[in-house]
């Protein structure tokens, strides 16, 4: 992604590997303040998908696939039975960094099949870098046909709805959701985008809004509450959203309030698609009613937060309940733009044979 910085426009990726360490945009500060935050550890790099420095389903898949990459390179001595055992705990702990989206967890298999049958430390340290850096390289290659194929989707003049962020800074660079967008943008189409803040944490408001206006993208950003009042008086032509976990039966899990969008789009006939990479179904769960749903500190629902810090927005006394995420039915989805294509429901099973 372009970022302008001193009036001149830099490339960045949202997580890179370097010397050892795993480099990531810091979001929580977008978009006040843009800054590279250096993970030195495997812990550290677990520990910020946590605490969402990086977040989105290919962006936590590459930072996991670099996290298990570093658990490796930083093993000390020469014994290969010590060392897969070491991985085993490492992994373990990055798996766990949080439980919804499954390209952690695909990531981190991918590293550990890489390097299974090794006869050295160093030999495994070497494949295990490899993998992570073509698990990246992947992400970066599948969004952009992710944005070819759903580019075609979008008419010059349309004006698209988007919940939460899924553009580069949710992926390696480029994007799912905003992918076709920026396709059609490059391609001259007209194209506006409704970008829905997305509480508690305002990924859209913050993050996507960022994105849009370094791309000279028209938008607007308007409240979650909004949106059905857009879609009735005709304003909107479609949505497109990204997933963290799509079952073999096609619900898709993602930000919380997709749900809601999702209803309000079939109520008022616009088409809802879902763009994701290939690695983000989940064809061993059969179900949304199988995927676990990450609930959050209360904190972000209960404080609003921003350039001045954060601020009680809640009665004092009172609780607050904070899913993550939410499970949109299949039924609702009019397709899922992927690196093949896009997709009807009853065609997911390409997606299983590969």
């Amino acid at each position: 992604m372009k970022v302008r910085i001193d009036g001149k426009d830099k490339d960045f990726r949202t997580v890179w590997f370097e010397d050892g360490v795993v480099k990531l945009i810091n979001q929580p500060l977008l978009p006040f303040k843009f800054e590279i935050m250096d993970c030195g550890s495997w812990r550290e790099t677990a520990d910020a998908i946590t605490t969402m420095v990086v977040r989105g389903a290919p962006a936590i898949g590459a930072t996991s696939g670099y996290a298990t990459a570093q658990a490796a390179l930083q093993f000390s001595g020469e014994n290969i039975d010590d060392f897969y055992t070491h991985m085993r705990t490492a992994s373990e702990y990055i798996k766990k960094a949080r439980p919804t989206a499954v390209d952690l967890e695909h990531a981190v298999d991918r590293v550990l099949e890489a390097i299974k049958g090794c006869e050295t430390v160093d030999d495994c340290k070497e494949k295990a870098l490899k993998e992570a850096d073509e698990i990246s390289e992947h992400y970066i290659d599948v969004c952009k046909r992710i944005g070819l194929h759903g580019g075609k989707l979008i008419s010059s003049g349309n004006k698209v709805l988007t919940h939460c962020n899924a553009g580069a800074l949710a992926t390696v660079d480029y994007g799912t959701a905003l992918a076709p967008i920026r396709s059609a943008h490059i391609l001259g189409k007209k194209v506006f985008v409704f970008a829905d803040e997305t509480r508690p944490r305002c990924q859209g408001a913050r993050l996507t809004a960022w994105e849009l206006a370094e791309e000279k993208i028209p938008h607007a950003v308007i409240a979650d509450n909004a949106a059905g009042f857009y879609m009735r008086k005709g304003e909107i032509d479609l949505c497109i959203v990204g997933a963290d976990r799509i079952a073999a039966n096609g619900d898709v899990a993602n930000k919380i309030g997709t749900y809601e969008k999702a209803v309000l789009a079939k109520e008022n006939n616009i088409p809802f698609y879902v763009a994701a990479p290939k690695a983000t179904f989940d064809f061993n769960c059969p179900s949304g009613d199988k995927i676990p749903i990450e609930e959050r500190d209360e904190k972000e629902v209960t404080h609003m937060w921003g350039k001045g810090g954060k601020i009680r927005i809640a009665s004092p006394t009172s609780p607050a309940r904070n899913p993550a995420f939410d499970v949109t039915p299949a039924k609702y989805v009019t397709g899922y733009i992927t690196e093949l294509g896009v997709l009807k429901q009853d065609e997911l099973e390409k997606l299983r044979q590969l």
